[in-house]
């Protein structure tokens, strides 16, 4: 049978043993103390067969609720948008999947040409004028930017608005900690930030001023507004948006943000249990040599040829660690490409249309589940595709039930919110139906 991977025949292992001059596998291991040897089989089941193991795992896999067989209502930060094809059969071309990071640009012209790429679409896509080749995923590109702006700034004191994703607020935090920066946090009033409570928060000693737009709850944040009380002070202001938004929504560098930041899963990645995501973050090109990671540059060799090298590498590896921007060490390079994809194979219309079909049928599923029973509006501020529902049975029970009929519910996000108990937060994207959508509603009508 065909094997996908080369089993060790005891002939091999016999002969690659003689290769290296020891008679058996134990003398690898001579250094190693007897007391400290496990000297029993590990506690694990009977090998199985390639063909058994396939089956096994299938079956495993079926226990999963997978998107393509349920109508998926649950975002909070990871959402169900259609995907093309091409996505996938452009990263599963071998001179992607396998590369890691692009050292010898010699080598690497076409990978370093399509970061390139990536690069110019989020910078289009933010209104910014610089990005970076990618970071780890959205939390962490927020934390990034909040150091870079205290290191900007020469500030200590960050202030994050309370509708921020809770994830990427207490990331936020881990990273302030050891460099002795001060978080504090600005409520909100339904479902925005608390203006009057930032405006008496904000002082010269204000690094930055984080929120999200379309935030937590899904709501609208003035972007305007609060980066012009901020930039009145001296604080810059750091913006996390959901890209597809910005297909329809006017970009955050246009209304005042200094730096700009997001989850890129958005774009042609699946939610796949949470990973591995994709964090962008671009800024102005007067804050470009504070930005972390690794930012990919166009240049012209000897002949007047354009090519692609790694640029502005200002983090530890590549000089002094107090001069580092950022410890970050790698990039989501594979991610990345898929982004750029996405963003090529939609276009700027078909990008428009993901992000106006997402925000329409949000906002007919707000209608139809707010006029059914049991289920009531909590926020009159405006929303994108997301928004938040008060029930009247646990947000829990309502979810259980609501697999029974194949559906995947929302977030209750009274997790994070004590005051929000029994609410639910509800993601709808292009690919929820209008058949759908009345069957959630329905289903949620029923529990009444």
């Amino acid at each position: 049978m065909p094997w996908s991977y080369l089993p060790h025949t005891p002939e091999d292992r016999k002969a690659m043993l003689a290769a290296i001059g020891v008679d058996g596998v134990e003398e690898l291991f001579a250094d190693i103390p007897a007391d400290l040897r496990l000297n029993r089989p590990l506690n694990l089941p009977a090998a199985l067969s390639e063909p058994e193991l396939t089956a096994h795992l299938a079956a495993l896999a079926n226990n999963n609720a997978n998107l393509t067989e349920y109508a998926c209502f649950l975002g909070a930060g990871a959402y169900d948008h259609y995907i093309p094809s091409v996505v996938d059969h452009v990263l599963r071309r071998s001179e992607f999947y396998t590369a890691y990071t692009q050292y010898q640009p010699e080598i690497s012209q076409g990978y370093l040409q399509a970061l390139w790429e990536y690069q110019s679409l989020i910078c289009e896509i933010t209104g910014m004028a610089v990005a970076n080749a990618s970071l780890y995923d959205g939390g962490t590109g927020m934390a990034e930017a909040a150091m870079m702006a205290a290191g900007a700034t020469r500030r200590t004191e960050l202030l994050v608005a309370k509708t921020v994703h809770p994830h990427y607020r207490t990331i936020l935090a881990t990273y302030a900690v050891d460099r002795g920066y001060t978080v504090g946090e600005i409520g909100y009033q339904d479902g925005q930030i608390d203006m009057a409570e930032l405006k008496e928060k904000l002082s010269k000693e204000t690094a930055a001023v984080l929120l999200q737009t379309p935030n937590f709850f899904g709501c609208m944040e003035d972007c305007q507004a609060i980066a012009d009380m901020a930039h009145a002070q001296g604080t810059l202001v750091i913006t996390a948006v959901d890209p597809i938004c910005l297909g329809l929504l006017e970009a955050p560098g246009k209304l005042g943000a200094d730096i700009v930041v997001g989850e890129g899963q958005s774009l042609g990645l699946p939610v796949s249990f949470g990973g591995p995501y994709l964090g962008f973050l671009a800024t102005t090109e007067k804050l470009m040599r504070k930005m972390p990671g690794r930012i990919v540059g166009q240049t012209t060799d000897q002949e007047g040829r354009r090519g692609f090298v790694l640029t502005l590498q200002a983090r530890e590896q590549h000089i002094r660690r107090e001069r580092a921007t950022s410890n970050i060490c790698s990039n989501e390079a594979l991610c990345a490409l898929a982004a750029a994809v996405y963003l090529n194979t939609v276009g700027k219309e078909g990008f428009r249309k993901v992000a106006l079909l997402a925000c329409q049928k949000a906002h007919y599923a707000y209608k139809q589940l707010t006029t059914a029973a049991g289920c009531k509006p909590v926020f009159t501020a405006p929303f994108f595709k997301e928004f938040v529902v008060r029930l009247n049975k646990p947000v829990a029970e309502a979810n259980k039930r609501l697999l029974q009929d194949k559906i995947i519910g929302g977030f209750d996000i009274g997790t994070y919110y004590p005051e929000l108990a029994g609410c639910m937060l509800i993601a709808v994207t292009e690919k929820r139906t209008r058949g759908e959508i009345d069957k959630f509603s329905a289903g949620l009508g029923a529990l009444a």
